[in-house]
């Protein structure tokens, strides 16, 4: 099993959340909601308006996301889905937890501002003019940025 962290469209409530639900694509446990202890910039760019996450750390705000334990067939559609690694790659990232709900078995239990890491699909290519756009601690598609996230079903 593998830590990930969702900081856009794959969190509790966003667009592409139900992705993480559906059975055929693995198995996917939320173990608790944490911050990056790192800045990096979180931005929405690109004519889709897709949040990414800039491989500049100590750039932009720390990011408030989840984490979730997949299993390898998980990993494997969230690599293809992120079309890792020549859109993202995956970074480890060390993350300050705020909540910590995971009691699996052989687990370790974590508590308020404990550090743990996973993997998040970062950027580490993208337009020049990308880390000057308005970054954010914190994404939701229906935030008041003005951005409409446009689904990858609904692109031409």
């Amino acid at each position: 099993m593998t830590r990930v962290f969702f900081y856009g469209t794959l969190k509790k409530g966003q667009p592409n959340y139900y992705r993480i639900l559906k059975g055929t694509n693995g198995t996917a446990e939320f173990l608790g909601s944490a911050l990056t202890t790192e800045k990096y910039p979180l931005v929405i760019a690109g004519k889709y308006n897709v949040p990414f996450l800039l491989n500049i750390p100590g750039q932009g705000q720390r990011v408030h996301g989840e984490i979730y334990k997949v299993d390898d067939k998980m990993l494997k559609f969230l690599d293809d889905f992120e079309r890792a690694p020549t859109v993202y790659q995956r970074t480890l990232v060390r993350l300050e937890v705020k909540e910590w709900v995971g009691q699996t078995e052989g687990e370790e239990t974590l508590s308020l501002g404990d550090i743990t890491e996973a993997f998040v699909y970062t950027k580490n290519t993208y337009e020049p003019d990308w880390p000057s756009l308005p970054n954010y601690e914190s994404y939701d598609a229906n935030g008041d940025h003005g951005l409409q996230y446009v689904a990858r079903e609904a692109r031409d």
